[in-house]
């Protein structure tokens, strides 16, 4: 009797070793091994597969239009969520149209189609599917600032108007005026999440210089608790972003825009008119010229005047009384890294020391240099931009008044990594945050 019981002992103990490795080979089969999946969770978004519906589900789109003074832009970014919360960024679609929101400010209704035609662009990259959960935000910078309250009002009304009518997500305060704080706040974020300086690694981050028609930013994050101390408290903010909290000097200078400020270097006041024949005589143009410019909706007529002085000391002498004690000075911008974005960038292309697709370096002894060839090709008669001495004056001025030293070398961008370098990915994680968090 006792084989017969250790036999079925035996039996049994062999069955249930068949059945645990029967379970544990099932189990190894539906759940790949851990470097597989960190593997597939960290492949770049743009050579992934997007006809798998189990990826485009990770896929997430923001759209962000951006009115500038000077033209409409729309940025439509594709991310992933990653474990740390930070986003991994895919392709972005970007298009701009002119003239800006603020050319239709006496009649909003005529600026409706660019902002359909803009909207289009949208529904082409955003899969229809994701149009009810992908946030739709517009933020007006410095034309729409400059603008009396009441024509601003009646503009964002329209663009309500037609973003409710869009298949987005969208919510009456996701259009806005831009603070200019704001502005300068998203740029930073933006250029500093492209340079990998918000994903939690050792990366030091870079301030960041943006000069627009209507206002200029500085923004960076301080090292030296002094700036903290010594600067005025609405130049220091902090915010939350990605699980970091974040402290910055940030200001917007309204009215030290590149065009606000060839505005009053030549004489006028912004948003008003002249009168009579709106003209403006300057020694910042050359002797002999006579032209037309346009500038918020109001046309001067611009003639150069015969100075008894070389037009780059004359040109200079009226930008230093423009700007005199209009800008606050930070000291510590001496030993930071610093990327420099539009004017600041094309006038660098206009004299030919960075390429305009690629961009570059240059110190800020360079614009000055630049700006008193340009004054002297004026005064032989030469040049094809009659503003670009005084717009090359009033950058070097604006930038030494700033707090930066003439060796001072600055990083050009249009572009970091095929991204674009404005605030408006910045805002756009900005804004969705926000959303999250309500």
């Amino acid at each position: 009797m006792k084989v017969p019981k250790l036999a079925f002992v035996f039996l049994l103990v062999v069955c249930l070793v068949v059945y645990l490795t029967y379970v544990k080979h099932r189990f190894e089969n539906r759940k790949p091994s851990k470097p597989l999946l960190e593997e597939v969770y960290r492949t770049d978004l743009r050579k992934r597969p997007t006809s798998v519906g189990l990826v485009n589900e990770r896929f997430r789109y923001g759209i962000m239009f951006d009115a500038g003074s000077t033209g409409t832009r729309v940025h439509v970014f594709q991310f992933q969520l990653e474990s740390n919360g930070v986003p991994k960024l895919g392709p972005e679609t970007f298009k701009a149209i002119k003239p800006g929101l603020s050319a239709y400010a006496d009649d909003p209704e005529k600026g409706k189609a660019g902002l359909l035609e803009l909207l289009e662009v949208a529904k082409q990259t955003v899969p229809p599917a994701q149009w009810s959960s992908t946030p739709l935000a517009l933020r007006a910078t410095a034309g729409l600032r400059l603008l009396p309250g009441e024509k601003a009002t009646h503009l964002l009304d329209k663009v309500r108007e037609v973003f409710a009518a869009s298949s987005f997500l969208y919510k009456p305060d996701s259009v806005s005026i831009m603070d200019g704080t704001d502005e300068g706040v998203s740029a930073w974020i933006t250029v500093n999440f492209l340079l990998g300086g918000l994903h939690g690694s050792n990366v030091p981050t870079v301030g960041m210089l943006d000069l627009g028609g209507g206002s200029t930013q500085i923004t960076f994050s301080p090292q030296d608790e002094k700036t903290i101390q010594t600067s005025p408290v609405d130049y220091v903010t902090s915010f939350q972003m990605f699980n970091a909290s974040r402290t910055l000097y940030s200001h917007s200078y309204l009215g030290l825009g590149l065009m606000s400020a060839r505005l009053a270097v030549l004489g006028g006041v912004e948003g008003q008119p002249v009168g009579g024949s709106q003209e403006l005589v300057s020694p910042c143009l050359a002797p002999d010229y006579t032209g037309a410019w346009e500038h918020a909706e109001v046309t001067y007529t611009l003639k150069g005047q015969k100075a008894g002085e070389p037009i780059y000391e004359s040109c200079l002498s009226k930008v230093e009384k423009m700007i005199y004690k209009r800008v606050q000075k930070a000291e510590e911008v001496k030993h930071m890294e610093f990327y420099a974005f539009s004017y600041y960038y094309d006038r660098a292309v206009d004299l030919g020391l960075i390429e305009e697709k690629t961009g570059g370096s240059l110190r800020l002894r360079n614009y000055v240099d630049g700006a008193k060839t340009a004054c002297k090709n004026m005064e032989a008669g030469a040049g094809e931009n009659p503003f670009l001495c005084l717009d090359l004056i009033y950058i070097s001025v604006l930038l030494q008044e700033l707090g930066f030293p003439l060796d001072k070398e600055l990083k050009l961008a249009r572009k970091i990594h095929d991204v674009e370098t404005s605030w408006a990915l910045g805002a756009t994680f900005y804004y969705m945050e926000s959303l999250h968090r309500h």
